[in-house]
């Protein structure tokens, strides 16, 4: 995505709250006006100062045309435009003071906010794929990270150009009107900063997008050490994986100081630039209220004070700069998300089926996730309702794959997966998903109460409603000898409970929802001999009147089996019941043999 194209998608966000930032710019607007009115105050009180001091023959004129009551002592009218200057001082510390509200508010309680809900909302609708090509530091810095830095382009660029535009505009129009000429040779820097300017932003683009690459490595250096921490400490990888926390902090550290040396040398540049602008001021300036064609006061102060606010501006520019291209950079990536390819979506004209039976077929099947890599290859398969077919197959045969494209995680490069007789991309995509449950080898709890797990997939059911789905996965048992119930509280993972556990409560939580298909990923791999059992017996009731499907290595759950299906490279090269793929040579009974020994 080009700079042009981001920067037309961050104008339409803008747009959204236009009534935020025609708010502030009124603010500023108004504020400027009152930062020129406490000039022209200043250098009133100065002139008038000079006429009753008898330095200049002339009364100043005052604003509006206003004039002084005559009995008015010289104190009492400098006092007077001293209280002028005290409330104009007040009223913009107020303004000031609901700017600040207004731009909190709109910031982060408007833009944030929505942008991160949004980008999350769509990173829940994006299939299984997009995952596997993002590793989860880059996701969890676009939702955080990024989305701060695509505000800033709002507030920190968009709002910050227009104050500084109409700030030059401003500024530029009241010098013109105090000396023509004196503005022109004051300004004559300007161009060079504006040019020094664009140049610096070209120079440091690449320099942020390399940070955000770094942060992201960085992120997924901590996500990846939380995650395995078990593993670490159990081969003593503490040392090693701080030394390597420590070389991307580094890396992502000198890279930072890279960009805040070139940002540190232009600040102070473009600073000096305008500062020379002050000098020319006091130079020429100085020469005209010399021969009395430039008032002191209304004139040469007034006309410093303004050039002094407009060189301000001008000098934002190298953290305008800095702030332009970090937003650039944070929203194509936030951009890159929301404009995502959404592979599985809801079709049109859903199928809602008022029942299932669960027939399922698949017509010649072939998956790949890399082009070229088939992982299925043309699988053709009928399993009757009510049926159960375990799977069999060393690792990456394609069985984890096979159950995926039954819910749509995935949709087949080739072929079709019907359910019912009814192509699954016809299906409506929440029907499909709550009617195909899917039980993972490695079951993911929350830090929630063990009555909130299991009902996750239905948060409106009962409490009765739970107990029976729990008992039907043999899980009530336990859960009641926790210390509250079905109100435990979970710790991260549910790692407080036996793997056995834990499966349990995610075969709980998948016949909450009362599927007419029910696929588990290999339930019973990491579990010892006496949880099997349990598990198995668990299974046993829970597959009753539904089609399963069961990813398996063990015998003592092949056995169990109305089918097996055995997989090897993508292809299915038998299938049959237990005994009768004993009675023949291949996969399945070598499988058995080495088990049985």
């Amino acid at each position: 995505m080009s700079n042009y194209q981001v920067v037309q998608r961050l104008l339409k966000l803008a747009w959204r709250y236009r009534g935020w930032c025609a708010a502030m710019l009124f603010l500023q607007a108004v504020l400027m006006g009152l930062a020129v009115a406490l000039v022209q105050l200043g250098g009133l009180a100065i002139d008038v100062i000079r006429f009753y001091s008898h330095d200049t023959p002339n009364f100043p004129t005052l604003p509006f045309g206003i004039l002084f009551p005559v009995h008015w002592s010289p104190l009492t009218q400098v006092i007077a435009i001293a209280v002028a200057m005290t409330v104009v001082a007040i009223v913009r510390a107020l303004l000031n003071y609901s700017y600040a509200i207004i731009s909190g508010t709109l910031v982060h309680r408007k833009i944030v906010v929505d942008l991160r809900a949004e980008v999350y909302a769509k990173l829940q609708r994006l299939s299984l794929s997009f995952y596997h090509n993002q590793p989860a530091g880059t996701i969890i810095n676009r939702v955080t990270g990024d989305v701060q830095a695509t505000r800033a382009f709002i507030d920190g660029v968009l709002i910050q150009l227009s104050i500084l535009a109409m700030s030059l505009v401003f500024y530029l129009t009241f010098m013109i009107r105090i000396d023509a000429m004196l503005t022109l040779v004051c300004l004559a820097t300007t161009p060079v900063v504006w040019w020094s300017s664009i140049r610096f932003s070209r120079i440091v683009r690449p320099m942020y997008d390399q940070s955000r690459h770094l942060f992201d490595l960085l992120v997924l250096r901590v996500a990846e050490s939380v995650d395995g921490v078990a593993v670490i400490k159990s081969l003593g990888r503490q040392s090693a994986e701080t030394k390597s926390f420590d070389r991307a902090n580094d890396d992502l550290l000198n890279q930072q100081q890279d960009v805040f040396r070139r940002v540190s040398r232009f600040g102070p540049s473009i600073q000096l630039l305008t500062q020379i602008n002050l000098v020319v001021l006091l130079i020429y300036g100085g020469y005209l209220t010399s021969i009395g064609r430039l008032p002191l006061g209304s004139g040469l102060i007034v006309f410093a004070g303004l050039l002094q606010q407009f060189s301000n501006q001008v000098g934002n520019l190298s953290s305008l700069t800095g702030t332009i291209q970090q937003s650039l950079t944070g929203a194509r990536r936030v951009f890159e998300v929301l404009d995502a390819a959404e592979e599985v979506s809801q079709p049109d004209d859903a199928w809602l089926p008022d029942s299932i039976r669960g027939e399922i077929h698949f017509h010649n099947v072939s998956f790949e996730y890399v082009a070229g890599n088939p992982v299925l290859k043309d699988i053709s398969l009928h399993i009757r309702p009510g049926e159960r077919v375990a799977i069999l197959g060393a690792v990456g045969q394609g069985k984890s794959t096979l159950l995926s494209l039954l819910p749509r995680f995935y949709d087949p490069t080739l072929g079709v997966v019907e359910i019912d007789g009814v192509d699954v991309r016809a299906w409506d995509l929440k029907t499909l998903r709550r009617r195909v449950a899917l039980v993972l080898q490695e079951p993911l709890l929350l830090s929630n109460t063990i009555g909130a797990n299991i009902a996750f997939g239905c948060p409106g059911a009962t409490r009765e409603q739970v107990r029976m789905a729990a008992r039907l996965a043999a899980a009530h048992d336990f859960i009641e000898a926790t210390p509250d119930g079905y109100d435990t509280v979970l710790g991260e993972y549910g790692m407080s409970l036996s793997g056995g556990q834990r499966q349990r409560l995610a075969l709980a939580r998948a016949l909450l929802t009362d599927p007419a298909i029910l696929l588990l990923d290999d339930p019973v791999s990491a579990i010892d001999p006496e949880t099997e059992h349990e598990i198995l017996a668990a299974l046993e009731e829970a597959s009753k009147g539904r089609t399963t499907l069961i990813v398996a290595h063990r015998l003592s759950t092949l056995r169990g089996a109305d089918r097996v299906i055995v997989l090897d490279r993508g292809e299915i090269v038998q299938q049959g019941t237990h005994e009768e793929l004993m009675r023949e040579p291949g996969p399945y009974h070598q499988v058995a043999q080495s088990q049985c020994r």
